[in-house]
């Protein structure tokens, strides 16, 4: 991804306010599909023909993950190490929910819609995230 794409995509030049900005908005995102998990398993399993108890099991990791991914997202130069697990706990989200969906989660029309989206959105995130921190790294 070139610096000018990932430049128009956070509004800025700077390295690291792209890499704390796509760790920011990943943070928000995350929180926001874990607390609806949390809040609203009962009808959102009807929905998607996903058990309510694995929605608030993922409800709450996910809200606590964002949590995290918020921190390293509010470094003034977010730790290496730290970026580098939030790509890869995204692309393994990513795999693990198209994996899901293919071996045995029976989802309604809905879900089928929604678990490859937000894989996608998992994956774009973990992209963004990686450009950002190469762009971030180059001198």
């Amino acid at each position: 991804m070139s610096q000018a794409l990932l430049a128009g995509l956070s509004r800025t030049t700077r390295p690291q306010s792209m890499l704390r900005r796509f760790l920011a908005l990943d943070a928000v995102v995350t929180g926001a599909n874990g607390l609806a998990y949390l809040a609203a398993s009962g009808p959102l399993g009807e929905l998607l023909g996903v058990d309510p108890g694995l929605l608030v099991e993922l409800g709450l990791l996910l809200t606590l993950y964002a949590a995290a991914v918020a921190w390293v997202a509010s470094r003034p130069a977010p730790p290496v190490r730290g970026v580098k697990a939030v790509v890869d706990i995204n692309i393994l989200w990513a795999v693990l929910s198209v994996l899901a969906l293919v071996a045995w989660l029976e989802p309604t029309t809905a879900g089928l819609v929604w678990i490859p989206a937000q894989a996608a959105t998992v994956a774009g995130f973990a992209g963004l995230q990686w450009s950002a921190l190469r762009a971030a790294a180059t001198p």
